[in-house]
Parts: C-alpha cells; structure tokens; sequence
C-alpha cells in the first residue's frame, strides 16, 4: 500500500526544507501532495525559490494521509501557523495517532499555536524554543515522540526527511533511499 505524505507550502516558507523533503519523500514512492495555502499554487520561497504546488490545501483537507508536515522557513512558518483549516487537520491528525511533522520555526510556531505539542519532547530552529510552553525542547537535529517528529533546520533537512521515510517506509527504505543519494 503507497503511502501519502501532505506538504502544506506558504509565501515565504525556507527553499532547502521544502525542496528536500518533497524529493526524498518521492524518491521513497510515498505518494507527496504539495498543497499551498495561499490564493494560487505558486508560492516563492524565503529565498526566492518558486514552488508550484499539485494542488490548494482547501481541496485537500478531506483527504487521508499517513503524514502532514510542515516545512519552516519566515514568514512561511507563520503564515502556515495562522491558517486555521490548516491548524485543524493537522489537530484531526495528531488525534487520530498518525504521523505529522515540522521543521525550523513550524513546531515553534504552527505546531505549538495548532495545540498539538503538549507534554511531548520535540526540537525546532534554537532561536525559536524561548517560544514554547507545554512541551520540552531537545538540542538535537530531529526528535521523534509517538506520531510527531520535528527537526531544527536547513542543516537537519536531509536527516528529517530520512526519518520521515524510515517512519513512513521502513528502516529499509531509508537505508536504500539514503545511499542512492550518498548519505553517509
């Protein structure tokens, strides 16, 4: 059975994180729907990278997938933290035990404003931890507690997108995946 991953994008959302997590997703055949949030597929990235989107999140908010993440990046991280339909699939997710994610200032900022964190151990860009209450961060590059993982930035993408694969595909997948790209 494929598994489907949902990538929510936004206007200023980080260039790295959104373009690793798709390709590594897809490399490991797991069914990536990007979704954008704003009034058109096309969104430009923090760094000027343009993404177009498969399709708007509000036509896929109905849909089932085995995870929801959520690349970082500013403003993209805030503007996908107050976008509401967002906020409750990916609460609708959480309580329903399957996998969601976010990387960079997205756990600090969307996942933390979305209710989804509490008493849960999670990581997110350093600068941005001062931000959070109800949860405990971790200094490492990615922390995964029960069904959400989260992961601190740029640097860490690769690794994240990994464990994404290897929670979604198997350990595996993941070392397949991993040295066809030369990940040490």
């Amino acid at each position: 059975m494929t598994s489907r991953a949902l990538v929510a994008i936004a206007d200023g959302v980080e260039d790295i994180e959104c373009v690793t997590l798709i390709d590594v997703l897809r490399r490991s055949e797991v069914e990536v729907v990007v979704a954008s949030i704003e009034g058109r597929r096309m969104v430009t990235c923090a760094r000027g990278t343009r993404l177009t989107g498969d399709a708007m999140l509000v036509d896929v908010l109905a849909q089932e997938f085995d995870l929801i993440v959520l690349p970082g990046g500013m403003p993209g991280a805030q503007r996908l933290a107050e976008h509401e339909p967002l906020a409750e699939r990916v609460r609708r997710q959480a309580k329903a035990g399957k996998l969601f994610a976010g990387i960079c200032a997205a756990p600090a900022l969307a996942l933390q404003a979305f209710g989804v964190l509490k008493q849960r151990r999670m990581t997110c860009y350093p600068s941005f931890s001062e931000r959070l209450s109800g949860c405990t961060f971790v200094d490492q590059p990615v922390v995964v507690d029960g069904n959400c993982i989260t992961s601190q930035g740029p640097g860490t993408a690769m690794e994240f997108a990994l464990t994404l694969v290897e929670h979604l595909r198997g350990k595996g997948t993941r070392k397949q995946v991993a040295e066809a790209m030369l990940v040490q």
